[in-house]
């Protein structure tokens, strides 16, 4: 898939949120990248060879305290592994389950509760 087509999937799951959500991300990067590199991985607890669709990068909201003058929190999007793991036409979908979950995360929700929630 073209990058800028994928952009444009990621943007459009961001602009389906509901404002008080996305009112509530501030300082927040969402970057776009091909791979996951071995320390993401690393990060994100995984082996090497693991597809990882998404990492957030941050102090999740609930856990902050004086949260004045620090760099952005991340919310990363990876192209590759979603291309590799999910037939063509649910690429959409998977996208935005993905921004969603790694959004999730932001605000201080675990893996856990995001499966329980349809969300994992």
């Amino acid at each position: 898939m073209e990058r800028s087509r994928f952009r444009r999937l990621v943007q459009r799951a961001l602009q389906s949120l509901p404002a008080e959500i996305s009112d509530r991300m501030v300082n927040v990067e969402i970057v776009i990248r091909r791979e996951p590199s071995a320390a993401e991985l690393r990060e994100a607890g995984l082996p090497p060879d693991a597809d990882l669709f998404g990492l957030y990068v941050g102090t999740p909201h609930p856990e902050r305290g004086d949260y004045q003058l620090t760099l952005p929190d991340r919310i990363v999007i990876y192209q590759g592994p979603l291309e590799r793991a999910v037939d063509p036409r649910d690429i959409p979908r998977e996208v935005a389950a993905t921004v969603v979950h790694e959004i999730g995360h932001h605000f201080g929700i675990d893996d856990e509760r995001l499966d329980e929630l349809g969300i994992g």
